[in-house]
């Protein structure tokens, strides 16, 4: 086995520098180190993606949102709530809130917003890390709005608005409901459905805005594991029954992330093309090293080697390939994550992809996957010209020495 490894080294030619033999074994190694590269780093970006976008909307709406089947106001039912949630694994923390369509004024500018009315005395920890101006605080008569509604209606912290139901403006027979309420905060996520429509109130100014008395639209739960989501929520609808219903992030949002699912499989194979171009140049790599080495084969047939070994020698060959192709490309990959993530060289438009940066998350069992397949590959590649060589008759090869 030493013999065999010592001489499929050197065949490499990484010894030889200069020769064909070297030239094709360091093209390979090139050529797979990018394929793998360019695998590990398109799988880690889409994953950024996914996990910021996912952040961000479950940050905003909650992992998980109970309510009436019919949007009606509903009495709290927390005590009912808790006793479903205490039995999950996962840790978790959950808000009343009123969610409603109104209108904002200011002066003679007018703009359709969605009412948000949180209970506590501030917005949930994950809006509050999006704040850009004032307070995250939910006083009575003061409200947090998005930085792209304040741009379109020209307003600053501690500006006066007023808020109108919109219900009430679809009645007749019962007045407009007004509220003049204080800008106190306003906050920035990136995603413009949000910064451009949705106000936070405290619960109880939207319940005198709403008329809702003393009742709510549902409970906004943020979970500490969110891959559960799903499961708890369908554990909620069961518990609550009619005419209660529970809606995760992401069904909420499923056309999003049904387009993410969607992009990410044509790109994985587009990218993975490149690999493939790198296994295909292993191919090429070992039959150039069996052509220019076949007086060696056959001088080493000649002297008692056997079959079982040349074929050793060449498959050790394309296993080192793939192994150096595959750690090199992997070890240039996170040389790249890591730059992107620590200084955020690459940016882009807010407003189209909801992130200023190029975000990156290394998903390690995925990695390990591409570094496996492209070992399990080069091996592969390299049974056929292992065949070639152990097929080659010593008479041939050294008809003319």
């Amino acid at each position: 086995m030493k013999t065999a490894f010592r001489i499929a080294f050197r065949h490499l030619g990484f010894k030889h520098q200069g020769s064909f033999t070297s030239f094709a074994s360091i093209a390979a190694v090139i050529g797979l180190g990018l394929g793998v590269c360019a695998l590990v780093l398109t799988v880690s970006v889409l994953n950024g993606f996914e996990d910021t976008i996912s952040r961000k909307i479950a940050g905003l709406d909650g992992h998980i949102r109970t309510q009436h089947f019919l949007f009606k106001p509903v009495d709290p039912y927390q005590t009912k709530l808790d006793s479903i949630l205490t039995n999950q694994t996962t840790s978790y923390s959950s808000l009343a809130y009123i969610q409603e369509a109104a209108m904002v004024r200011k002066g003679q500018r007018a703009e359709g917003i969605l009412i948000e009315g949180f209970d506590g005395n501030n917005l949930p920890n994950s809006i509050t890390k999006m704040m850009r101006k004032g307070s995250p605080k939910l006083e009575k008569g003061r409200a947090v709005i998005g930085q792209a509604l304040a741009h379109i209606l020209k307003v600053d912290v501690e500006d006066k608005l007023v808020l109108v139901d919109m219900k009430s403006m679809m009645t007749i027979s019962s007045g407009q409901r007004l509220k003049q309420v204080t800008i106190g905060g306003i906050y920035k996520s990136g995603l413009q459905e949000y910064d451009q429509s949705v106000v936070y109130l405290s619960l109880g100014d939207a319940q005198e805005l709403f008329q809702y008395g003393n009742k709510i639209s549902g409970y906004s739960i943020s979970l500490e594991n969110g891959k559960e989501a799903a499961i708890i929520s369908e554990k909620i609808e069961e518990t609550l029954g009619y005419p209660y219903y529970s809606l995760t992030w992401k069904e909420k949002h499923r056309t999003l992330f049904n387009w993410l699912n969607l992009q990410k499989w044509p790109i994985l194979i587009i990218f993975g093309m490149i690999a493939l171009v790198g296994i295909v140049n292993i191919v090429s790599a070992l039959f150039m090293i069996v052509l220019e080495k076949i007086r060696t084969i056959g001088t080493l047939k000649s002297m008692g080697m056997n079959k079982k070994t040349i074929r050793r020698i060449f498959l050790i060959k394309g296993v080192l390939i793939g192994s150096i192709g595959s750690l090199l490309g992997l070890a240039l990959a996170l040389v790249l994550a890591a730059i992107q993530i620590n200084f955020k060289p690459l940016s882009i438009s807010e407003e189209i992809y909801f992130m200023r940066y190029v975000p990156v998350l290394l998903d390690w069992s995925m990695i390990g996957i591409i570094v496996l397949c492209g070992l399990i590959f080069s091996i592969l590649a390299a049974l056929w010209p292992t065949h070639r060589a152990a097929m080659v008759e010593p008479a041939i090869a050294l008809r003319y020495e």
